[in-house]
C-alpha cells in the first residue's frame, strides 16, 4: 500500500493481514507520564549537562523527531545510557504521580478477550511498568524493557520471535515518531495515539497504519467484532 505523507514523499505501509499481537508503547500511550516529565526534565538536564526545556520549548519539541530533539537540546548520545537509568529511578520514586490514562484498562482487556496477545516494548524498568499497570500487567504476554532511545527495533523482533507470530499480524502502538519509524524497520504495522508525547500532526506526517483520536477507538479498531464496553 502507498501513500503520500504531509512532505509529499512516497513510502510503502504495512498491511495488517490479521491481529495476532498487539506491542504497546507505555509512556504517552499508556500511562500519562508526559507532566512528570515536564516538570522532571530541567532537574535532569541541570544533572548530566544538557540544554534546560524552556516552557517555549515544548510545542516544538513535540513536533520534532528523536535525533532533532537529542541535537535541540545538545544531549551527547554517549551519555544517554546514564540518562535513562537516572530516569527509570526517578520514576520508581514517582510513581504515585503516574497513572494509567482513562479507558486503558478496558481497552486492553478486550483486545485480549478477543484473542489478541498483548507485549509491552518501553524504555522503563519492567518493574516500573508492572506497578503502572497494576492488575492489567497480567493480560500481557510478553514485557521487553529498557529499551535504549534507538533500540526498539531489536526489542520489537525479540518479541515477535518470543510470540511465533507472522509479522503480517502484529501491530506497534506507540505515541512518538521513533515508535513509527522502529516499526517500519521490523516491517510491522504502526498505530499512532494523538494524546501522548509527540503532536498529532508530527506523527500523521509520516503516515502510520492507524491514528487513534480516542482511547476507545483502538480496540474497536482492531478488533471490529468485538463487543466494546
Amino acid at each position: 500500500m502507498i501513500y503520500i505523507n504531509a512532505l509529499g514523499l512516497f513510502k510503502e505501509t504495512q498491511v495488517l493481514t490479521s491481529l495476532a499481537l498487539a506491542i504497546f508503547d507505555l509512556d504517552g500511550t499508556l500511562a500519562d507520564s508526559f507532566p512528570w516529565f515536564l516538570r522532571t526534565i530541567n532537574d535532569i538536564a541541570d544533572r548530566f549537562g544538557f540544554r534546560r526545556v524552556a516552557d517555549e520549548d515544548i510545542e516544538g519539541l513535540r513536533h520534532a523527531s528523536t535525533r532533532e530533539i537529542l541535537r535541540r537540546l545538545e544531549v551527547p548520545l554517549w551519555k544517554l545510557p546514564a540518562i535513562a537509568r537516572h530516569a527509570r529511578r526517578l520514576k520508581a520514586e514517582a510513581a504515585s504521580e503516574i497513572s494509567l490514562f482513562a479507558g486503558v484498562e478496558t481497552m486492553l482487556r478486550t483486545l485480549a478477550e478477543d484473542g489478541v496477545r498483548l507485549a509491552l516494548v518501553t524504555s522503563d524498568s519492567e518493574a516500573n511498568a508492572r506497578e503502572k499497570l497494576g492488575p492489567s500487567a497480567a493480560l500481557f504476554a510478553y514485557f521487553d524493557c529498557a529499551a535504549s532511545v534507538f533500540g526498539k527495533p531489536a526489542k520489537f523482533r525479540r518479541v515477535i520471535r518470543r510470540s511465533g507470530i507472522a509479522p503480517d499480524k502484529v501491530i506497534a502502538i506507540g505515541d512518538e515518531v521513533r515508535d513509527i519509524e522502529a516499526a517500519r524497520a521490523v516491517g510491522i504495522a504502526c498505530g499512532a495515539v494523538c494524546w501522548g508525547y509527540a503532536a498529532p500532526v508530527a506523527l500523521r506526517a509520516l503516515g502510520p497504519d492507524h491514528v487513534f483520536e480516542r482511547m476507545d477507538k483502538i480496540a474497536s479498531t482492531l478488533c471490529p467484532g468485538a463487543v466494546v464496553p
